[in-house]
């Protein structure tokens, strides 16, 4: 008899004298924790994401659509970027402004050929205040995973309010749990045994965080 069966068998003896419960998983967790904490506005959840993003050390920037697309190129030029990956569906008057040489995703990119583009944009599917977290599902906007963590530095562009949710229960309720999730909560960073912070390890360096409402000016909060 191997381990695994006698572990096995004695999970079921332990089990013979259980009643059959068929009651469903859903039914049979409560879930009476707090979908959301403290009662705010669509305004107030909206700087409360800004916030908590600025505390994780991104970058976060306030326009609406009609300046978009150059406070894109601004961003860029002043990072300095040569190239920048857009995934295949980004919206095109996002980067309607002349720019860095675009480079598109494909399949054959390896991560080397990735590593040499300087910039990425992309959407995102949801936005948490209440944890300063952008998450990613690998949508037509957003592309695949890789071209999010190769690149040195990411901007992403998050609608207000439409994508803007205050809670991580909330936010569960919109996403697609088949899809390819990625939580980002600020650039990329770890810490060695002396607590001595480094960015960029598995990830990018630098994420900018811009937050497109019908606002009629562009601010900036470092």
């Amino acid at each position: 008899m191997s381990s695994r069966e006698r572990i096995l068998g004695r999970v079921r003896r332990a089990l013979a004298d259980v009643p059959q419960d068929d009651t469903s998983y859903e039914q049979a967790v409560p879930r009476e924790y707090l979908r959301e904490h403290g009662d705010r506005s669509v305004e107030q959840t909206v700087d409360l994401l800004a916030e908590n993003l600025a505390d994780y050390r991104a970058l976060v920037h306030r326009t609406d659509a009609e300046e978009l697309p150059n406070l894109i190129m601004r961003l860029l030029a002043q990072r300095g970027s040569q190239s920048v990956l857009v995934p295949p569906e980004l919206p095109p008057e996002w980067m309607s402004a002349a720019g860095p040489t675009r480079v598109h995703d494909r399949a054959a990119s390896t991560p080397h050929e990735l590593d040499k583009v300087e910039s990425v944009i992309t959407g995102c599917a949801i936005a948490i205040a209440e944890t300063g977290t952008i998450v990613l599902d690998g949508s037509p906007d957003q592309g695949r995973r890789r071209i999010t963590l190769v690149p040195d530095h990411h901007i992403c562009v998050v609608r207000v309010p439409d994508q803007v949710v205050s809670s991580v229960p909330q936010a569960l309720e919109r996403l697609d749990p088949t899809r390819p999730l990625t939580w980002i909560s600020g650039p990329s960073a770890t810490s060695d045994i002396e607590l001595d912070r480094v960015e960029g390890v598995h990830g990018p360096r630098t994420l900018e965080v811009v937050l497109v409402s019908g606002r009629a000016s562009a601010e900036e909060n470092a």
